[in-house]
């Protein structure tokens, strides 16, 4: 039998991946990693499907073929919820995805007021409100699409962040106030939105749980 550490492919459409990649590598740093980011095919979230779905079965596929992963993590809620049927119906190594984490957020709701932050396809397709409608009853849901917030988090890593109204404008709608009931979780249904948490915190009208979903994922992983 061969001593070499597993190998897990970790594709994402830009850095925000990377946020999965640091949970990842914690539960499991015996493995060996290669990050994969589509940086020429960013942003995601504003493509059609079909153009999608066959640039990521291209280019994951092409990962595949050169590094032969024992495990692939779709590290991006779009690719996620778009391409990963077909990618487990055309690969054989086994895949872990990344979906927005609804049904966590409505178990730990307070006041069972919850937002779902993510690219606007990731909040129009089908698949989140499927989640919605199987694991959210008895919880409002508002679902919140950002053209921007990715590449923000792309700048903000980059060292060029955005400023505080830019970041604010993105995030209001998330917060609801009704009925005398409050958004208290915010669940982060991108994986590039993690790295704007402190920029979120700081310019939130009042405080929630903003909802990462990587631990969740390195824990399947």
């Amino acid at each position: 039998m061969s001593d070499a550490p597993a190998t897990i492919l970790i594709f994402d459409s830009g850095v925000g991946g990377l946020t999965v990649y640091r949970e990842v590598a914690a539960a499991r740093p015996d493995a060996a990693y290669v990050y994969v980011a589509d940086d020429a095919g960013f942003p995601y979230g504003n493509q059609p499907e079909t153009v999608l779905i066959a640039r990521i079965i291209d280019v994951v596929g092409s990962a595949i073929a050169e590094h032969a992963p024992d495990l692939v993590v779709i590290a991006c809620n779009t690719a996620s919820t778009l391409a990963l049927a077909d990618l487990r119906a055309r690969f054989a190594v086994p895949f872990v995805g990344t979906v927005p984490a609804i049904k966590p957020a409505c178990a730990q709701s307070k006041s069972k007021r919850i937002a779902v932050l993510g690219t606007q396809a990731t909040v129009n397709r089908e698949y989140t409100h499927a989640l919605i409608r199987e694991f959210a009853a008895g919880c409002e849901v508002g679902l919140v699409g950002s053209s921007h917030l990715a590449a923000y988090a792309e700048a903000e890593l980059a060292g060029a962040p955005v400023n505080d109204a830019a970041i604010r404008a993105e995030i209001a709608p998330c917060f609801v106030a009704a009925g005398g009931k409050r958004t208290d979780t915010v669940v982060l249904a991108c994986t590039h939105y993690p790295l704007l948490t402190t920029r979120f915190k700081a310019n939130a009208p009042w405080p929630v749980d903003w909802l990462d979903p990587a631990p969740a994922i390195a824990r399947r992983v």
